[in-house]
């Protein structure tokens, strides 16, 4: 069991953890004793079909079915994703997927465990040590275990999705809004930030150069990203396509810096929110997207699938 002091904590879920978001209060609590305390919540059980189809992965299930349940869907239950498409993520994608639950109001999202998550808790992190320092145990629900309600979902012919303003709700797919331009693409942040994430948008714009209006913001999710990705050669493919790297941050997700949009601007980017407000002005609007379509239309100065660039 994991708390931690931002909604998004939840994104531990994918290494079948039960982790969520608390309150200062309740973080000095489970600081000082080592406990907390929580109404057990009802689970949802979420199956997806199917193989995936090039340029869809973790951010596209999971903004595909907050279309289909809403922004409230989910309020204070545990979301279990399962099916063979989730054995096809790698733990990138997994992250990504059960850090965005809080957005389909989940008290957390959870991935029940595979050799895909033991491969990654087994091994090494980026500066040579043992992930996993102390022994521990491998959960999984019980056969005859009751859900609230189960969704499943073929998505072998899913597109990259796209939510639109101003919801995460308010999702369709990437070829329903071509002919939507942009000022600013942002690639980062907690929920898409990691190295796939990174490798993903370089697969697009290596020798290619971003729109001479659209302003492409790269945020690698941590030093240790951003040092592997300086390895692979990732961000100099960023800075010839003519984006701008950032140190990793929070950064315009939450309307922080580097990344403030103005009235009437529009952004895609690869965040988790695209509330009135959430990266500037009142008037600007925020397309949430992966990062081949971010990167796509960053190319192209306009929401844009991959195929297109």
């Amino acid at each position: 069991m994991i708390i931690g002091a931002d909604s998004h904590t939840c994104t531990y879920g994918a290494l079948g953890a039960f982790a969520t978001g608390v309150g200062s209060t309740d973080m000095a609590a489970g600081m000082a004793l080592g406990e907390g305390w929580f109404k057990v919540p009802e689970s949802l059980k979420f199956i997806y079909f199917g193989q995936l189809p090039p340029w869809v992965g973790g951010k596209d299930l999971i903004l595909y079915t907050i279309g289909q349940i809403g922004v409230d869907g989910a309020r204070y239950q545990a979301m279990e994703f399962t099916g063979e498409a989730i054995q096809q993520l790698s733990m990138d994608g997994r992250f990504t997927m059960c850090n965005m639950a809080i957005e389909a109001g989940g008290k957390n999202g959870i991935i029940p465990p595979d050799e895909i998550t033991l491969a990654y808790v087994n091994g090494l992190t980026p500066k040579g040590e043992k992930r996993a320092r102390r022994d521990y145990q491998v959960y999984h629900s019980d056969p005859d275990a009751r859900y609230s309600q189960i969704f499943e979902y073929d998505i072998s012919q899913l597109e990259p999705q796209v939510a639109l303003p101003h919801a995460p709700e308010n999702v369709k797919p990437v070829t329903q809004l071509t002919n939507i331009t942009i000022n600013q693409a942002v690639i980062g942040s907690c929920t898409n930030g990691r190295m796939d994430d990174l490798r993903l948008a370089a697969k697009i714009l290596q020798n290619k150069k971003v729109h001479s209006e659209v302003r492409t913001i790269i945020i690698p999710g941590t030093p240790a990203i951003y040092h592997q990705a300086l390895k692979e050669g990732l961000l100099e493919i960023f800075l010839e396509a003519g984006a701008i790297i950032s140190p990793p941050t929070c950064g315009p997700c939450l309307g922080g810096h580097m990344g403030i949009l103005a009235k009437g601007e529009r952004a895609i980017s690869t965040t988790n929110r695209n509330f009135v407000g959430r990266m500037g002005d009142p008037e600007s609007e925020v397309y949430l997207a992966n990062p081949a379509v971010a990167a796509a239309s960053a190319v192209m100065g306009r929401i844009a699938a991959p195929e297109e660039v």
